[in-house]
């Protein structure tokens, strides 16, 4: 075939066009940076410094990542300890044999020879209000740098370091032990995992709870689920979603209803946040967070009876010693804060006219099984609760024994299944040799905006910017300087397996990093 001098000039140009192309590729590749694919969202500026930036204290370098994983750790993160939970199901997790790997327990722990670093965004905490104070973008930085961090090799020996130490080790898989991170991160975390050309799974609990939630109703059965959550997490709709979903995949044919309550105080309560909860406390005072009187959260007078509040030990707060006289009421305590959400619960239940019954509820948020013996009592006072008039306010909408979901064994059961299929259980690793940090104030950064105790102003920890790529935190050990005597005493009692190996990782750490803080006992 002859071809016409005008279309072998136009061949011949498109031909150089696709050479320059290709050879300006070859230069961004030869530089490390991360093109960004046509399928993905444009970089956020944390994720460029992640990806792009060698300069920048979040690069991981993803050239020269692990490429052997078996010995590497499990990730393991949260924005506070309530996902100590998680790693308390995962450490606990007796599902199979050890040596064949078929279902069964065998007596020895599954994970027995994996060693976990542990993560809590303390200073951050708690998530679920970054969406009420429409502040989704500063909130998915956090998640990212979370990821980071257990990417990464650094972190600080205490607050008053002032250079990062380098030998922490990197991950070889993640679990996102906190219900409002999932929601709103983990697709993130994915799709950077794809770009850092990093074959490291990322595994949540929103997922496991909705399975364990659906085994509480036969195929065909109409039935309540409840979700009790975090705001955030309950504003993502990633529950009510994630269960429409995989009913339809698992076959359910049944009306089954989902009511949710957005727990605002309990993870703040049970971390301690001053915002929510504070011991030393006789009266109320201006920066409460939680429910009240007034505004969007409000504790009902006509529903004190119900709620059953235990006012003992300024464990509620008024401004006046007559309960009905109080023009200012406010909790302080983490018990009560589950009686008004639980009641609230109900009260949507009730208002909703609906015929079916109330079967099952998820405990969707990681601090919340910390509680499930008071979320237990209060949902069996309350189907056993008449109004004045002898009539059972909610028995109608209640079954005799609501089943109170925890997501974690779901999620133990999901690593396990993929550390099988991928073959990473590690063949000579100890779980004794866990690691466990938490993010503290940065106050060497000059930006960051603190009270007299050196924690996030609540205007400051909820209403940065997003996109400013700064240090606000520090992520130093588990201290005595940083989880305080009530917390560890409830851990202690709780979940007494990982207590011990917080224990072991404080005791080797001081001895090894200078630090002059005694070990936690």
């Amino acid at each position: 075939m002859i071809l016409h001098k005008t279309q072998v000039m136009k061949n011949t140009s498109l031909l150089l066009l696709f050479l320059v192309v290709l050879l300006t590729s070859c230069k961004s590749s030869e530089k490390g940076e991360v093109k960004q694919p046509a399928t993905f969202k444009q970089l956020t500026p944390v994720e460029a410094a992640i990806l792009n930036n060698p300069e920048s204290f979040y690069y991981i370098d993803r050239a020269n990542y692990p490429k052997e994983r078996n010995t590497l750790p499990v990730g393991v993160f949260d924005s506070g300890t309530g996902g100590l939970t998680v790693f308390d199901a995962i450490v606990n997790f007796d599902g199979h044999n050890n040596q064949t790997g078929a279902k069964g327990s065998d007596g020895k722990l599954d994970f027995a020879s994996e060693k976990f670093i542990y993560l809590a965004d303390q200073a951050n905490m708690p998530y679920g209000n970054y969406s009420k104070e429409k502040n989704v973008a500063l909130l998915k930085e956090h998640i990212l740098k979370d990821a980071q961090f257990l990417l990464s090799d650094k972190y600080y020996e205490s607050s008053d370091a002032k250079q990062p130490k380098t030998d922490k080790e990197p991950v070889k898989t993640i679990v996102i032990a906190c219900n409002t991170a999932t929601a709103y991160g983990k697709q993130d975390i994915e799709d950077l995992m794809t770009r850092l050309g990093l074959k490291i799974k990322v595994i949540g609990v929103i997922d496991a709870g909705v399975r364990g939630a659906l085994e509480s109703f036969e195929k065909d059965e109409n039935g309540i689920v409840g979700i009790m959550a975090t705001a955030g997490t309950v504003a993502s709709n990633g529950y009510v979603n994630t269960l429409k979903r995989i009913k339809d995949e698992q076959g359910y044919t049944g009306k089954i209803e989902t009511f949710q309550q957005g727990g605002v105080g309990i993870a703040g309560a049970v971390d301690e946040d001053p915002d929510f909860y504070d011991k030393n406390l006789k009266a109320p005072r201006e920066n409460y967070k939680g429910p009240a009187l007034e505004g969007d959260l409000m504790i009902s007078k006509a529903l004190l009876d119900i709620y059953n509040f235990d006012f003992s030990g300024s464990k509620m707060l008024c401004d006046n010693e007559k309960v009905d006289d109080c023009s200012v009421m406010q909790i302080n305590d983490p018990e009560n804060y589950v009686r008004y959400h639980v009641v609230s619960l109900m009260e949507k239940i009730k208002s909703s006219n609906t015929n079916n019954k109330l079967k099952a509820v998820i405990l969707g948020c990681t601090h919340y099984p910390y509680l499930i013996k008071t979320f237990r009592n209060t949902f069996t006072d309350l189907y056993n609760y008449k109004d004045k008039d002898g009539v059972y306010r909610y028995r109608d909408l209640m079954a005799p024994n609501i089943k109170l979901i925890d997501p974690s064994v779901n999620t133990a059961k999901e690593l396990y299944e993929y550390m099988q299929s991928e073959q990473l259980f590690n063949p000579s690793g100890n779980m004794d040799q866990s690691e466990f940090y938490i993010s503290v104030a940065n106050k060497d950064n000059k930006n960051v905006d603190l009270t007299m105790d050196g924690r996030f102003t609540y205007n400051y920890k909820y209403h940065r910017k997003a996109g400013e790529v700064q240090e606000y935190v520090k992520v130093v050990p588990f201290s005595k300087r940083n989880i305080s005597d009530d917390i560890l005493g409830r851990l202690k009692v709780q979940i007494p397996n990982v207590y011990r190996l917080i224990v072991a990782f404080d005791t080797k750490n001081s001895k090894t990093s200078g630090l002059k803080e005694a070990a936690i006992r």
